[in-house]
């Protein structure tokens, strides 16, 4: 059971589980039932599900999809699911055997089909791997390749319009599952993409008149290419992809010195990480923590980014405040 990170008694537990019959089938009428493998896609498959659909997440708000270590209720959350919504690129490197050992039978939506792909710079397909005997130790699990991403960066969410063809997937993919609602998703996903339209050029607009020497950004890991990409920024990450992955003592010291040689002015957490390489980084270089950010996961509800809209809408806050400063 290498490539499939859960301890031995949460796979007993799964393949317990996984021979227990799904609860009652769904009916025309009901609301679809729906999975998404993290709490970013379960609100933007609310956004164009509305009442229609019921959605919970696998991994649910402040969760860090890097290191979920699925459990027998997570199986049994799958298992009653008409639809599962993922992100696809391997970012779900645990997803395909917890299929297998929940006897998932619905649709999959991939929501992140058919977009522009970001390619990571040669070296930085991260294995997740890092930090691989200290985890194995603690947890009695086995990463294998089940955290690799592959040569892609697969947090294209971060980029407004990848997440307006995510939306365009998911209300073609409950079109499917549902069709006798197929006209009340594309209608609910097409006012929503009109919100993100706006979004996305409010954006644009606001980073465009930040001085480019200003847009420099250190943050926790690797998740922000996309955003980066398009809206003029440069984020240097303190991690690799993975939130598991540990700097070296080189690389560490390289970022001290080029922060300094830079002046990077302001440097920034995650809400799904550990804060302390940066506490670190911000005491050996002066520069301050310049807010939190939200990267892989929402925050709960009441939180500042309990949907998508509202995270890039506090990101873009967080960024701005500061850099505008420096």
């Amino acid at each position: 059971m290498s490539n499939f990170y859960l301890n031995r008694r949460a796979l007993l537990g799964l393949a317990l589980t996984s021979a227990l019959p799904a609860s009652a089938v769904w009916a025309a009428g009901q609301p679809l039932p729906v999975v998404a493998s993290f709490s970013i896609l379960q609100d933007l498959t609310r956004q164009v599900g509305g009442d229609l659909v019921t959605v919970s997440a696998l991994v649910g708000a402040d969760g860090d999809a890097h290191v979920f270590e699925p459990t027998p209720q997570q199986a049994r959350q799958l298992q009653q699911a008409k639809v599962l919504v993922s992100n696809g690129l391997d970012f779900e490197g645990w997803l395909p055997r917890l299929k297998k050992a929940a006897g998932f039978q619905g649709q999959e939506i991939i929501a992140s089909q058919g977009i522009a792909v970001r390619a990571l710079p040669k070296g930085q397909g991260h294995d997740h791997g890092a930090g691989k005997a200290r985890h194995d130790h603690d947890h009695d699990h086995d990463h294998g390749d089940g955290h690799h991403h592959g040569p892609n960066d697969p947090h294209a969410w971060q980029d407004v319009k990848n997440a307006i063809v995510y939306v365009r997937n998911i209300a073609k993919g409950l079109a499917t599952a549902d069709p006798a609602n197929a006209a009340r998703y594309d209608q609910q996903a097409t006012q929503y993409i009109a919100r993100l339209t706006a979004l996305d050029a409010s954006l644009r607009q606001r980073f465009a008149a930040v001085p480019a020497a200003r847009r420099t950004v250190v943050s926790t890991h690797d998740a922000f290419g996309y955003f980066a990409q398009a809206y003029g920024l440069r984020f240097v990450p303190v991690r690799g992809l993975s939130t598991e992955s540990e700097p070296s003592a080189r690389d560490m010291g390289a970022l001290v010195k080029q922060v300094r040689e830079e002046r990077i002015g302001a440097i920034f957490l995650e809400n799904i990480s550990d804060p302390r390489l940066l506490e670190q980084l911000s005491r050996e270089t002066g520069a301050a923590i310049g807010g939190r950010l939200y990267s892989d996961a929402l925050s709960p509800a009441g939180g500042p980014a309990a949907t998508y809209v509202d995270m890039v809408e506090t990101n873009a806050a967080t960024l701005l405040k500061a850099l505008q400063a420096g």
